[in-house]
């Protein structure tokens, strides 16, 4: 029941429009940040005493470099959120780590360091999911066309069906382990997983990419080759992302990131294969593009 109220509210946030997929982002973003807090303080007890200002500033800040990448289309009473993130982002920063510094007089630069890396670790990578979606969004001839959410499905499609994928295998033939950080992965079930991912988005949802745009002026590359290699990419660097997170799991000696989802774990739990996924997407498409 749980995991099929979470495929509806993601298919929801991702295919409705650019704003329902803002919004599914946004929610995704604090969920992170709060137990990314939480496992950092766990690993080392200094950050989790850090002021309300420190831990709320943070994320706010994280949420500005969101809005910061979206485009025109999304503008709020004539105000472009990136204008809003342009400028909200580094003075919410700068004035976060003052009120810390006025009220409590305490400077540590290590719980500066976890913050910043945070920052990159999820909210730059959720900014440039963002960027992602705002490729194939924009104006023509006068009216909004949208094939933004293209890619982004696509990269989400490829780690759901590795992550499948890879677990029916390695449950099948798996022998040899993959990792000590976790112990159930096998090279076997890793490797069958991304293989199989790329094989599915390559010859069953290209195909229908191709078919319905290729011969259309919208943004969006119909080659094969190109969604083969974004399956690929979103597979490999997805497996690194979930190595990461259990790594940060087993550091602060818990199962799962947070209970928000009852047997699936939290947010990071769900996300952490993205995370890792998206800037190595996001670099492919700006290579491919920039020609």
């Amino acid at each position: 029941m749980t995991a099929a109220v979470f495929v509806v509210i993601m298919l929801t946030g991702l295919l409705w429009n650019h704003w329902s997929f803002f919004i599914l982002f946004s929610i995704i973003h604090f969920g992170c940040w709060n137990e990314y807090q939480k496992l950092i303080g766990l690993i080392d007890t200094n950050y989790s005493t850090i002021s309300i200002f420190h831990k709320y500033g943070v994320m706010i800040a994280g949420w500005c470099i969101m809005l910061y990448f979206t485009n025109d289309a999304f503008t709020i009473f004539g105000i472009q959120l990136h204008v809003i993130g342009l400028w909200m982002g580094p003075a919410i920063a700068l004035l976060s780590i003052l009120i810390d510094l006025i009220f409590t007089r305490k400077f540590k630069l290590k719980n500066i360091g976890y913050s910043a890396a945070g920052l990159i670790y999820i909210s730059l990578s959720l900014g440039l999911m963002m960027d992602l979606r705002c490729h194939g969004l924009g104006e023509l001839f006068n009216s909004l066309y949208d094939v933004g959410w293209i890619i982004p499905v696509i990269i989400i499609a490829s780690i759901w069906v590795n992550d499948t994928m890879a677990y029916i295998v390695g449950s099948l033939i798996g022998k040899t382990p993959f990792s000590k950080i976790s112990p159930k992965k096998t090279w076997e079930g890793t490797i069958g997983g991304m293989i199989l991912a790329v094989l599915f988005i390559g010859f069953v949802v290209a195909p229908l990419i191709m078919r319905k745009y290729e011969d259309t002026d919208l943004p969006l590359p119909t080659s094969s080759a190109f969604w083969f290699v974004v399956a690929a990419i979103a597979s490999i660097a997805g497996t690194g992302g979930d190595l990461f997170e259990s790594k940060l799991k087993r550091m602060a000696n818990v199962k799962d990131s947070g209970h928000i989802m009852p047997g699936h774990g939290g947010f990071l739990d769900r996300f952490d294969s993205l995370l890792f996924a998206i800037p190595f997407v996001w670099l492919y498409v700006q290579f491919v593009f920039s020609f």
